[in-house]
């Protein structure tokens, strides 16, 4: 990986941006707010200020009256979610909404994620027809499912499709499809997730029901507002940009999460040993989001949206255990397939194939690192038909970041049809990827630039990761390189106080469009480390200032065998080097400690 350190701002930039520290001032400059208003509104969200109309999303005036209509005359609505941290925080604010307003004609249908696969299916749909649904209302799925909702018409029910992927070509004949990425939609943010389109839904329910005089029960005005914990989880979970509305809504999400009286998810805090008054984006990324994940992955996403819904404190307990003792078998099945498929990489492509590697080398300002990935094609492609899909995301992420190239995973379902999940790597988007492959190589697929998923014939999958970098050449020709990394600033370890760190928690919460600041220390002596963790997978580095203070720095999941120091050798205390690290609070055993994230060493 190459690093180049952000350049220094200009008298005339740094006035334009406004009375704030110019640390602030830098980093906000370069994460493209460069006006004093934006860097305000930034700084300081506003939900009744920063949140859009919710009438300006194409069909949602439509869905909220047939929506209003469908509860006024006590149909069966059926909401259809996806299943996973994104979907089921979605299909929990329904459920929340319902239940506030007293309505009670409803279903939740979450898919089993390895049997029925990614968004709607003819047999689900025939499920609910028999079920006496008059209405279904999708969350974060439905936008490519053009069979399924044309069987969902022909049995006499209404479809209303809230979605945030990339639409195709033919859109399906929904009775109305709430989707910002569509051409002809005006909304002003295209970056929403699945629960954050169903939340604006909800908006505008409320909105129209007032408009034409018609009460949602005992529905309070701003109610809606405590529905926003799960709106903040879904778009921080979602890895969508941190910026515009998603900005709003991570920042009062958390803002609710940190004092929701949600029974199960109190519970898993408290399991955690996460102080819920403390909790962070890195908390719900790292703890929370791959226990919502793992139910899925593991064959009972309903387990996870009941964790979420549930008010009863014996269920919450039971759901906890479950769910944190079915994501430890997730964990070790995966790390299982990650060494599975590193294995498949060495042997087809060459032992040297380790993933990127440091070295000292120094061009200007540029850091730069190189990879030792040669002979490795643009996208990996791999596959087995003993895989099970609903696992093969988490090990296309690893990979995609280890190798620093989209990663494209295969393995069989439930009913024998061959699936798999990608990831990008950062590089290109994996969508972009799958439109540039030849008409029948996928017979489905859908995503977005980060993460997606594909359906392959038996007759074509021989020849998938010939297609797919024949697909990426044709794109690397439409686009440019992608460039090399960016370090923040570069600062001495004097400087790590938490004063400084004050500055920079003015930007959280962080994320995909607003990733946490890194800063360079360079050559600074270690002064002790050692790995820890019940399997002594993680490092931990010790500095010392010149007063004599600790500063310490945080490598998960990493060893002293990764880095080299300046003269080749493994690492070790007495060493000068050079360290790329965030700025982090924790609040391990429940005291504040300013401590390092290490990003990387060399």
């Amino acid at each position: 990986m190459a690093y180049t350190i952000r350049r220094k701002l200009n008298v005339g930039e740094r006035n334009k941006i406004g009375g704030i520290s110019d640390l602030t001032a830098h980093l906000l400059f370069h994460r493209g707010i460069i006006e004093v208003e934006d860097a305000k509104k930034f700084i300081a969200p506003d939900y009744n200020r920063d949140i859009h109309d919710p009438f300006l999303l194409k069909d949602a005036e439509k869905s909220a009256g047939r929506i209003i209509e469908a509860i006024k005359n006590n149909e069966k609505i059926a909401i259809y979610s996806d299943y996973d941290a994104d979907g089921i925080p979605g299909a929990t604010i329904w459920n929340d909404f319902f239940t506030r307003i007293g309505f009670k004609n409803f279903s939740i249908y979450i898919p089993h994620r390895h049997d029925e696969g990614f968004g709607m299916n003819i047999d689900a749909v025939d499920q609910l027809a028999s079920e006496d649904v008059d209405l279904i209302v999708t969350v974060d799925c439905g936008i490519s499912d053009l069979g399924p909702i044309k069987r969902a018409v022909e049995k006499g029910m209404d479809v209303i499709i809230t979605d945030h992927h990339e639409p195709p070509t033919q859109l399906p004949p929904a009775f109305a499809i709430v989707n910002h990425k569509q051409k002809d939609c005006m909304y002003p943010d295209k970056n929403l997730c699945g629960s954050g389109v169903a939340y604006k839904l909800i908006q505008a329910i409320i909105k129209k029901a007032k408009v034409i005089g018609h009460k949602l029960g005992e529905f309070k005005d701003g109610h809606e507002k405590w529905f926003l914990d799960m709106v903040g989880m879904a778009t921080l979970s979602d890895m969508v940009p941190l910026v515009g509305e998603n900005r709003v809504f991570a920042h009062y999400g958390l803002s609710v999460l940190r004092k929701s009286s949600r029974k199960g998810l109190v519970r898993l805090l408290n399991h955690l040993r996460i102080v819920q008054r403390h909790l962070t984006e890195d908390d719900i990324g790292f703890m929370i989001t791959p226990r919502i994940n793992a139910a899925s992955r593991m064959g009972v996403p309903m387990d996870a949206f009941k964790l979420l819904s549930t008010d009863d404190d014996i269920e919450a307990r039971k759901y906890v255990e479950h769910l944190d003792k079915i994501n430890h078998e997730r964990k070790g099945t995966v790390a299982t397939l990650v060494k599975e498929v590193k294995k498949t990489i060495r042997e087809r492509y060459g032992e040297n194939n380790q993933g990127p590697m440091i070295n000292d080398q120094k061009i200007g300002e540029n850091l730069v690192s190189k990879s030792g990935n040669n002979g490795l094609p643009n996208v990996l492609v791999l596959g087995n038909p003993i895989w099970r899909p609903s696992l093969l995301g988490l090990v296309a992420n690893t990979c995609a970041e280890e190798f620093n190239r989209p990663t494209f995973l295969w393995g069989r379902d439930g009913d024998g049809i061959i699936k798999g999940s990608c990831r990008s790597g950062g590089t290109v988007s994996v969508v972009e990827i799958m439109r540039k492959m030849p008409t029948g190589i996928l017979t489905q697929y859908g995503g977005h630039f980060a993460s997606g998923g594909f359906a392959v014939s038996d007759e074509t999958i021989h020849h998938l990761g010939e297609h797919l970098n024949s697909a990426f050449g044709l794109l690397s020709q439409e686009h440019k390189e992608i460039g090399p990394e960016y370090i923040d600033m570069e600062l001495p370890l004097e400087k790590v106080s938490w004063n400084i760190y004050g500055e920079i928690e003015k930007l959280a919460p962080f994320g995909t469009g607003n990733p946490k600041p890194t800063f360079l220390f360079k050559n600074i002596k270690i002064a002790s480390l050692k790995q820890f963790g019940k399997e002594k997978n993680h490092l931990e580095f010790n500095f010392r200032k010149e007063n004599g203070s600790s500063v310490n720095a945080i490598g998960f999941f990493m060893n002293t065998e990764q880095f080299k120091n300046k003269e080749g050798e493994m690492i070790k205390a007495g060493d000068f080097i050079d360290l790329v690290a965030t700025m982090e609070k924790s609040m391990f055993r429940g005291s504040a400690e300013l401590r390092l994230r290490v990003v990387d060493v060399f």
